[in-house]
């Protein structure tokens, strides 16, 4: 996929992951980049989740980031900090920039196995000259155990555009995820705008997905401007609330062990606050993504969700839709169990309800639960 004005990217085999595919990635520009950031609420932070933490907050802008995959140099004490700085320093020295403060990092991975530095020693130099000009190469080296890469492109009016990269598969919970997303973008924006308008597109994206309900020590999302194109504000934020949510979807239907992408509508709700809460509580509901799974029109696990979300809602007029067809209106309503259930079984699973308590409306996004999900990380580091 093509990058926007004024960046480049790599990706190439450093010999960290066991299977022996590409690894390491790296996001560059030239120009001072504006950017903004978004990482875990885990108490338990990865080393580059501290380091960008402090960089974000010193205001200056980057020329990038690099990223290792199969290793998240995450509960590895000192020594962790140290190793995840000498990555930074690596790759500004590679680059010759002139300070190691201008290169963020990020790793995916693994908790508690230390960095092979020597790897990344010989593989950084190698990284920097294979720098081009689409993200390819470097979409493949940021997965685990994603099935597929996962990027999305968008052009604004004018020409600006918006190029979002993300992985993640498992250990998918909001605040935030198991995920790493990357999102460029070559429209005029300044870094003030950037930090303003970010923490909310995240949190009608990337804050709204859950496959397994647990939350990631290494999760980051990250937008970057190398502000060459004009645009209107009010189309970039649109545009890039978009890549957000596209990215966010394919996250969910990527889910470890999923079969389909399951998508949880509130509306009704008294505040958007209670409609996100609502949403995320149904999607989340291993019940309600096992039926989902196993094709059953149990709206009573729904219900169930609303109800301990803690969402207000009018429970004599709540309404409940799953695929279009209403199984719940205050009391349960007549329906064909037979049709709904086969209408389940597609790639595509959608709950729509209504609260009836206001004018708020919210989406979130999952996928069901399978027995291969138990598989994958039954086995994951043996």
């Amino acid at each position: 996929m093509k990058l926007p004005q004024g960046f480049k990217a790599a990706g190439i085999k450093a010999g960290l992951k066991p299977s022996g595919k590409l690894d390491l990635g790296l996001i560059y520009s030239d120009l001072p980049l504006a950017w903004a950031f978004m990482g875990t609420t885990n108490q338990l932070k990865a080393a580059c989740v501290s380091r960008n933490r402090s960089r974000f907050s010193s205001g200056d802008p980057v020329h990038g980031i690099v990223v290792n995959a199969g290793n998240a140099n995450c509960a590895n004490g000192d020594q962790g900090i140290w190793d995840n700085e000498d990555f930074a320093s690596l790759a500004v020295n590679a680059l010759s920039l002139p300070r190691v403060q201008s290169m963020l990092t990020a790793s995916t991975g693994v908790v508690g196995r230390k960095l092979d530095m020597e790897k990344l020693k010989t593989a950084v130099p190698q990284l920097v000259k294979e720098l081009e000009l689409d993200t390819d190469h470097f979409a493949e080296a940021v997965v685990t155990t994603d099935t597929c890469t996962k990027q999305v492109t968008k052009t604004l009016r004018g020409g600006a555009r918006i190029v979002g990269v993300c992985k993640g598969s498992g250990m998918i919970h909001p605040n935030m995820a198991t995920m790493l997303a990357f999102v460029m973008t070559d429209a005029i924006v300044s870094q003030e705008k950037l930090r303003e308008i970010w923490p909310d597109i995240v949190n009608h994206s990337f804050n709204q997905v859950t496959v397994d309900g647990d939350t990631s020590p290494n999760d980051m999302a990250f937008v970057f401007s190398s502000r060459q194109a004009r645009v209107l504000e009010e189309d970039f934020i649109q545009g890039l609330t978009e890549v957000a949510q596209e990215l966010a979807q394919k996250i969910a239907r990527d889910g470890e062990g999923a079969t389909k992408l399951l998508t949880v509508n509130v509306s009704g709700a008294r505040n958007d606050e209670e409609a996100r809460k609502a949403a995320r509580e149904v999607v989340r509901s291993p019940l309600v993504k096992s039926a989902v799974h196993g094709n059953d029109p149990n709206w009573g696990r729904i219900l169930v969700a609303v109800g301990y979300s803690g969402a207000v809602s009018d429970m004599a007029n709540l309404k409940i839709d799953l695929q279009t067809r209403t199984v719940y209106h205050g009391k349960p309503q007549d329906f064909d169990a037979a049709e709904i259930s086969q209408s389940l079984k597609v790639n595509d699973a959608v709950i729509d309800i209504d609260l009836a308590a206001g004018t708020a409306a919210a989406t979130a996004w999952g996928c069901d639960l399978s027995a291969e999900y138990v598989h994958i990380n039954a086995d994951y580091t043996t």
